[in-house]
């Protein structure tokens, strides 16, 4: 796992979905590849379904809100109007060792 820069705040990304699961499905795959990009480029550090599956979560890492936020709007799910996001902005204040930069 990568480290965290310590110019970046950590970001908390609730997907609720507002589409039947039937519909969600046949973006999925166009969302999935929408978080490998971003695992690659480094803006994400984990994410999943929730349980039970009404929504998605996702734990990123950027400079700005307005950046992450802008980065979401090409989210397939967001763009195809699929879910709703909520994100929240958190500075930690502690950490395992291999995500300190």
């Amino acid at each position: 796992m990568s480290s965290i820069p310590t110019n970046q705040s950590l970001f908390i990304i609730d997907l609720r979905y507002i589409a039947p699961l039937d519909d969600i499905s046949i973006h999925l795959d166009e969302h999935v590849t929408f978080l490998e990009q971003n695992y690659a480029a480094g803006h994400f550090i984990a994410s999943g379904p929730k349980v039970p599956r009404t929504g998605g979560v996702i734990i990123a890492t950027a400079e700005t809100r307005t950046s992450l936020e802008d980065l979401l709007e090409t989210d397939p799910f967001k763009m195809h109007e699929l879910a709703r996001y909520t994100v929240t902005e958190f500075l930690p204040s502690m950490m395992v060792e291999n995500l300190k930069d």
